[in-house]
């Protein structure tokens, strides 16, 4: 995937979205059931239960799906090394991580950040950059094919971005997608949540939807 231009990627990106947009809009809630007003999270049905994936978390161990169960789960593909997008992201969702704060941890939802930049991202340097946002987001990354599955299933996209002429080679960026995806308590994709970000929504809405309106 690295090796596919940023313009294929960003067609790919707004195909997933529209295909993500078009299930909300004429399938409903996950589940069925009747869902809490929502300000900014887009749920849509059939939720999709992700395929087996292989991430090791900032503390070496693996990110084994039980720990994504019981929480509804805002998940953001980035790099440490992202100059905008990732550091504004994380910035927001820290803001809204504090509004939740207060909902009991065993169902306060969640956020995962995951480094799609295992060439040079190590575990504990992504445990580093996402707890200098907030002390409970979680961070993981693996290797380049577990990467790509993940964000496949997620219905994200990323390509690795050359550096100009005469720039190191180590010096690349990386084009990723800029949406969130939201897991539900059963770790299943549910739904989506697209920039703009406005954290006292995004807050009110994982509260709801956890059924605790405090936020």
């Amino acid at each position: 995937m690295f090796n596919r231009t940023t313009a294929y990627i960003l067609i790919v990106a707004l195909a997933a979205g529209l295909g993500l947009w078009a299930a909300t809009r004429y399938f409903g809630p996950a589940g069925g059931a009747p869902a809490p007003e929502l300000q900014t999270v887009r749920l849509f049905q059939p939720v999709r239960t992700l395929p087996p994936f292989e991430l090791t978390q900032s503390d070496g161990t693996p990110l084994e799906p039980s720990e994504l169960q019981g929480h509804w789960t805002a998940v953001f593909l980035g790099f440490t090394h992202c100059p905008d997008v990732c550091p504004t992201t994380l910035a927001e969702l820290a803001r809204a991580q504090k509004a939740w704060e207060s909902i009991p941890e065993p169902t306060r939802p969640r956020v995962l950040f995951v480094s799609v930049d295992p060439e040079r991202d190590t575990p504990e340097l992504i445990g580093q950059y996402a707890h200098a946002f907030h002390t409970d987001t979680l961070a993981a990354t693996g290797s380049l094919p577990a990467l790509e599955q993940l964000a496949a299933s997620l219905s994200m996209v990323f390509a690795k971005v050359p550096p100009p002429e005469g720039v190191p080679a180590d010096q690349y960026s990386i084009d990723h997608s800029a949406t969130i995806a939201v897991l539900d308590p059963q770790g299943r994709m549910a739904g989506l949540i697209r920039p703009p970000l406005e954290p006292a929504k995004i807050a009110a809405d994982l509260a709801a939807l956890t059924g605790d309106a405090r936020p």
